[in-house]
């Protein structure tokens, strides 16, 4: 006997969570599914509670990529706000400046050169 249990998410989405071993009962089922482009995960866990999730594996991808990109994104905040911190008024370099050190035209919409 399958037990599947509606989880609300704090996003305000609901999902419902299929217990273990009817998530594992089902893998070959979610295999077919997938291949025939269903993309819907199975959330599965224990006592209600969702526990982990079996997605396409070029979705997995493309969340692998975003998580890179959420990575980058926080180091890159955190290094500016550490040198906005620390960095001296003069130590600032105007756009113009850094466009032309690059050869940037910054009148055009054109994307920049390549780097040398």
């Amino acid at each position: 006997m399958s037990t599947e249990t509606p989880q609300d998410r704090p996003n305000g989405d609901r999902v419902n969570v299929i217990d273990t071993a009817t998530a594992a009962y089902n893998l070959p089922r979610m295999l077919q599914r997938f291949r025939a482009g269903q993309a819907e995960p199975l959330i599965f866990g224990d006592d209600g509670r969702p526990e982990g999730v079996v997605v396409p594996f070029d979705r997995w991808e493309q969340l692998e990529e975003l998580a890179e990109d959420a990575e980058q994104a926080t180091e890159i905040r955190e290094v500016t706000q550490r040198r906005l911190t620390t960095n001296r008024a003069e130590d600032y370099v105007s756009a113009d400046d850094l466009a032309a050190e690059f050869g940037w035209n910054l009148d055009s919409d054109n994307e920049p050169p390549a780097p040398r």
